[in-house]
């Protein structure tokens, strides 16, 4: 009787699946193992990317830092100043999907280097806008930038990161998140030094960066991986939309919920706790920090554990952390759980990327789109509702509301499915 053949190993699949195959089949693997070597990632290029990423999130980080300077500049209402930042976070976020699906439809390399000079030159001329009009419409540039540059590079930093695809893209998004940390002690250290005009300085690093990705970047990627999807054979896996709606109401509730902190936590401090304001940015600061270091931590552990385990422990790990520092608030104990909790909390992020990509393996770009961009524009608007919240019930009853939110994530993600093998 015929043996049965080796089975497949497939790049997404947990390496406690492979040790679970039967004997034959890891017998008979070993001719696959010599005819098929692992691909390790392309660190050159990742490393490239992710400092695009850590520009591009630079600048997104910077836009709510220049709101206290704004407002009296414009003479501006807190609904106009807020105006502000719905008009960015439409822009550079909930519109991700449509430059993911153009992505998909043919090689766009480029759009990489010029959504750099885009989210730069945006950020950097609002300082000399002469109207709000016009102020209104740098931002929708520069969220226009973010928007493009987000799909085109986790797309590229899947084809470049080998067989570890939770791994390749951490590397790929912890720059996005140190970005994100950087961005207001930046801005903030432009205008002091400049004045607003100051805002001016950010087109330095958008311009040498997108000149070094212009250059550098198609002389790493392999001319195959270029070709995109549109030019390459297509996977025989087909996409799994259903599983890809869950995958985002995940992503949602975890952004609501790290969105909902950076934005509350502040408040409950100053207004509650009557806080000296000056420990909001360091506090802020160092849960956006742990939430970077976690990204970088959680790749390879998905890669050993499997995508989907480590996204429900992620999600599930958060809420003593968050309880306890709801427990003893003000506490260097309630510090310790909000940093742990950060770190916890993002710890998911690239994974949940390379989840989607499996899921949409025909997609890859459309697949960032949605779960980096409508995913968290979505949990964007989800903060509007948690004002609502804290004007009727309070501080406390908000973030005890943010705090159970990772628990509504861990239920949904007991239903996530497996991807299909490619």
């Amino acid at each position: 009787m015929d043996r049965p053949g080796p089975r497949r190993y497939d790049p997404g699949m947990p390496e406690s699946a492979v040790r679970r195959a039967p004997d034959s089949a890891v017998a008979g693997g070993l001719d696959a193992a010599a005819a098929r070597p692992r691909v390790r990632p392309n660190a050159p290029a990742l490393a490239l990317l992710a400092l695009g990423h850590l520009v591009i999130d630079t600048c997104q980080g910077a836009l709510p830092a220049l709101l206290p300077v704004l407002k009296p500049r414009f003479g501006l209402s807190y609904v106009a100043a807020g105006t502000i930042l719905l008009v960015a976070n439409l822009t550079s976020s909930v519109i991700q999907p449509l430059f993911g699906y153009l992505s998909d439809r043919t090689a766009r390399r480029w759009l990489l280097p010029w959504a750099l000079v885009l989210a730069c030159t945006g950020v950097g001329l609002v300082g000399w806008a002469p109207s709000y009009g016009i102020l209104l419409c740098l931002v929708v540039v520069s969220g226009l930038g973010i928007a493009a540059y987000h799909p085109e590079g986790y797309k590229t930093a899947h084809q470049v990161a080998g067989d570890r695809k939770a791994t390749g893209l951490s590397f790929f998004s912890i720059g996005g998140n140190i970005g994100i940390a950087l961005g207001p002690p930046v801005i903030t250290a432009l205008v002091a030094g400049f004045t607003l005009r100051g805002t001016l300085g950010m087109l330095v690093p958008g311009l040498l960066v997108a000149g070094l990705v212009a250059a550098v970047l198609p002389g790493l990627v392999p001319a195959a991986a270029a070709a995109g999807p549109a030019r390459t054979a297509r996977p025989a896996a087909a996409d799994m939309p259903g599983a890809m709606a869950l995958l985002v109401a995940i992503i949602g509730l975890r952004a609501w919920t790290q969105l909902g902190l950076v934005a509350y936590v502040p408040f409950f401090y100053v207004d509650v706790l009557k806080a000296d304001p000056r420990v909001v940015g360091p506090l802020l600061f160092a849960f956006l920090g742990a939430g970077a270091v976690g990204t970088l931590v959680g790749g390879p552990i998905a890669d050993r554990w499997g995508p989907r385990r480590y996204i429900t422990f992620s999600l599930l790990a958060p809420v003593p952390l968050l309880a306890g520092f709801l427990l003893h608030p003000g506490s260097v104990l309630a510090t310790l759980c909000l940093v742990a909790a950060g770190f916890a909390l993002v710890s998911s992020f690239s994974v949940t990327v390379a989840l989607a990509q499996a899921y949409m393996p025909r997609r890859l770009g459309l697949a960032a789109g949605l779960s980096v961009g409508l995913a968290i524009g979505l949990g964007g608007v989800g903060v509007a509702v948690l004002g609502w919240v804290a004007d009727h019930w309070g501080l406390p009853a908000t973030l005890t509301v943010i705090a159970a939110m990772p628990l509504a994530g861990f239920a949904v993600a007991l239903f996530l499915p497996e991807p299909r093998p490619s």
